[in-house]
């Protein structure tokens, strides 16, 4: 994904599949983050897991970590739709999942009606980190639904990097032009 190039300093990033309107991606995440379908989270995650495994390319990740929602939208929608994709790559890659080291503390409307503009207005103070001395010097994956702008994980990855000594992937299940 090379919107990060020159703005965060990444080890590797990939998206499962290319998110475009009216298509079977968007229908898959609209399902998942929606209409409370988390089970299609699970099957990605598996499947998706299986092909990173083969690959090797995350055989160095510590922690997988799922961008966080804040938790009045975690209590509006009852789950976070990253989660089950997450647990289900954890499950494949034997790789923990870690939902208690990066939070978001601003609550905002959803992005997905939001300018490209309005959308880069997301700042890295939306997010906090909470890390213990054992956080210290690992690679992290961070993982999102979909990319579009890039806001979202951007905020999220120089939040994480805070932790000393820490590098960063990016993974999304997708990923679209903006």
């Amino acid at each position: 994904m090379s919107k990060f190039y020159g703005l965060l300093d990444v080890e590797f990033t990939a998206a499962m599949v290319y998110f475009h309107s009216k298509g079977m991606a968007q229908e898959l995440i609209h399902n998942l983050k929606y209409r409370k379908q988390q089970e299609i989270g699970t099957i990605l995650g598996t499947l998706y897991g299986n092909e990173l495994k083969e690959s090797g390319k995350l055989a160095k990740i510590d922690f997988i970590i799922p961008t966080p929602i804040h938790k009045k939208r975690l209590q509006e929608r009852g789950y976070n739709q990253v989660t089950t994709f997450c647990e289900a790559l954890s499950k494949e890659l034997q790789i923990p999942v870690d939902n208690e080291v990066l939070f978001r503390i601003k609550h905002s409307k959803t992005q997905t009606k939001k300018s490209k503009e309005k959308r880069a207005e997301m700042k890295s103070n939306d997010f906090e980190i909470r890390y213990k001395d054992h956080h210290e010097g690992k690679h992290y994956l961070l993982v999102d639904d979909v990319i579009t702008s890039g806001a979202t994980i951007e905020a999220c990855a120089k939040t994480l990097l805070e932790i000393p000594n820490s590098k960063i992937s990016l993974l999304s299940i997708a990923y679209t032009q903006s």
